[in-house]
């Protein structure tokens, strides 16, 4: 069976963030993505247009030393969301994180177009970015 395009979208969007390839990451963000972090932390919360969503990597990166690693696992697709399955690692000031992600997109007009991450331990998480 064909790969579904929103999962090719995921993938390729997974290999750009970890290569750092933000032309990339251009095309395949709406101009208006919106991305929700949860938990009680220094980056959770709504990072809204593509611009904000950037300047979050680059915050996860600069506090994290450049560690910060995701993989992704397993994607699942229909025409309107699309679902990531990814391990995160990192080092920060001394402590270590690896935990499994979920994220799950909503797709418009083939773009990311809002986004939903949930970790495994979102306490672990919490105190890793606080």
């Amino acid at each position: 069976m064909a790969e579904h395009p929103n999962v090719a979208l995921l993938r390729r969007g997974y290999e750009a963030f970890a290569k750092g390839d933000m032309a990339t990451l251009t095309e395949l963000f709406s101009e208006n993505i919106v991305w929700h972090v949860p938990g009680n932390n220094l980056i959770s919360g709504e990072h809204r247009g593509r611009d904000a969503v950037f300047a979050f990597f680059g915050q996860i990166a600069q506090l994290s030393g450049g560690t910060y690693q995701v993989k992704l696992h397993d994607a699942l697709a229909n025409d309107e969301h699309a679902v990531a399955l990814a391990r995160v690692t990192g080092s920060r000031q001394g402590k270590q994180i690896d935990f499994l992600d979920v994220a799950v997109y909503h797709v418009s007009d083939g773009k990311i177009a809002e986004a939903w991450s949930f970790t495994d331990d979102q306490r672990a998480e919490d105190e890793f970015w606080s």
